[in-house]
């Protein structure tokens, strides 16, 4: 993976980042669901303070998916949360948009878990990763890749073996409140389901339901180097 990259504007990338010294950056579930809501709020030119936001008297934190945003600075296409790394695959809007959002969503964060669990110092590994996406076979196996990485947490030698059971670990998947695999399967709609640009990775991907295989079939697709 490369470490520094020119983003340009209308280009897809892999982005993701790890807890310093592989620690573990979600302890519990309040951990997740406060970085799905960063991924949301914090998607737009305008900025927002959720401390700013409590002061208002809201005490659902979840409401936040309510407010309307100015324009995004990227769009996020899938997403998913492990507990010592994140992955997203994302599409930059305009110009600086991905550096953008990165540096708000990890500060906004970090400031977050360290006052909750009373650390400090840095709690990702700088500078975040990165990798260009070529074309579109290759979107497809990212768009696959993240969301089948969650599937560790499930199976852990999966990768090794294959999947020894594609019904349980798609009821895993689709039970796991995490990434962005729901939003692709035929689920009932979430409060999370706004944080992905559903249309824009409709253009690689099919709009019906999809289900388990058509991920592991994108999976299987030989990785770039």
């Amino acid at each position: 993976m490369e470490r520094y990259m020119n983003f340009a504007p209308g280009e897809y990338y892999h982005l993701f980042s790890r807890g310093v010294e592989k620690r573990k950056i979600f302890l519990e579930s309040r951990d997740y669901e406060r970085f799905q809501i960063l991924l949301y709020i914090l998607n737009q030119n305008a900025s927002f303070h959720i401390s700013n936001y409590s002061k208002r008297g809201k005490r659902d934190l979840a409401e936040i998916y309510k407010e309307k945003r100015s324009d995004s600075l990227i769009s996020i296409l899938s997403y998913s949360l492990m507990p010592n790394h994140f992955h997203l695959l994302v599409k930059e809007n305009d110009e600086g948009g991905i550096s953008k959002f990165m540096g708000k969503l990890l500060t906004a964060y970090s400031m977050y878990f360290n006052t909750k669990h009373e650390r400090s110092g840095p709690l990702f590994v700088r500078p975040f990763r990165s990798k260009h996406v070529e074309d579109d076979v290759h979107f497809k196996h990212l768009f696959s890749y993240i969301h089948l990485n969650c599937v560790d947490l499930f199976e852990k030698d999966w990768k090794l073996h294959g999947l020894q059971d594609l019904a349980e670990a798609e009821m895993f998947l689709n039970s796991y409140k995490y990434s962005s695999y729901p939003e692709f399967s035929d689920l009932a709609e979430r409060r999370e389901a706004d944080i992905v640009d559903r249309n824009q990775a409709y253009e690689y991907v099919s709009r019906s339901p999809l289900h388990i295989s058509d991920f592991v079939d994108w999976y299987k697709i030989e990785p770039y180097s």
